[in-house]
């Protein structure tokens, strides 16, 4: 009877730490639309974000807008909000150039965000602040920056 217990208690154990370990990567990759907006212009375009390793997700996106292209590249550190299914709360850093108006421009993109991937679809909305720290050129800090996105998880 010991036994069937202890094997009873193990197995839950296992299966526990798989949904924990399931609810920290809700997806492999998911591609989408970005949307970049606050102060300033509005930028839109396509966006893939890809799980490394539970807390590690690289994001990469191209957008368009204001007669710019604005590449970039973010790292994220993920993890889940306990008791909300789903629910994930990141922060990240990551460079960005931007092409317009014959200038090249590097900024530093930090963020803070939460992340909703739907449990029982594979769509995924993700909304953060992401303030602009530009190191060309015109040098500046805009920090009334956001980004919001909607991907389809790949798996």
């Amino acid at each position: 009877m010991k036994k069937t217990l202890l094997s009873l208690a193990a197995v839950a154990a296992l299966a526990f730490g798989a949904q924990e370990a399931k609810a920290q990567t809700p997806y492999k990759t998911a591609i989408g639309l970005g949307i970049d907006l606050g102060d300033g212009s509005t930028a839109v375009g396509p966006q893939v974000k890809h799980n490394f390793n539970g807390a590690n997700v690289g994001q990469a996106q191209v957008l368009f807008g204001d007669g710019a292209t604005l590449v970039g590249v973010d790292y994220q550190y993920t993890k889940p909000l306990s008791g909300a299914n789903g629910l994930n709360w990141y922060v990240g850093v990551g460079p960005q150039l931007t092409f317009g108006g014959g200038d090249t421009n590097f900024a530093i993109r930090p963020q803070a965000g939460l992340e909703f991937k739907i449990p029982a679809a594979p769509l995924a909305i993700h909304a953060d602040w992401k303030p602009w720290w530009n190191l060309s050129n015109d040098s500046h800090f805009a920090g009334g920056r956001f980004s919001i996105g909607f991907k389809f998880a790949l798996k």
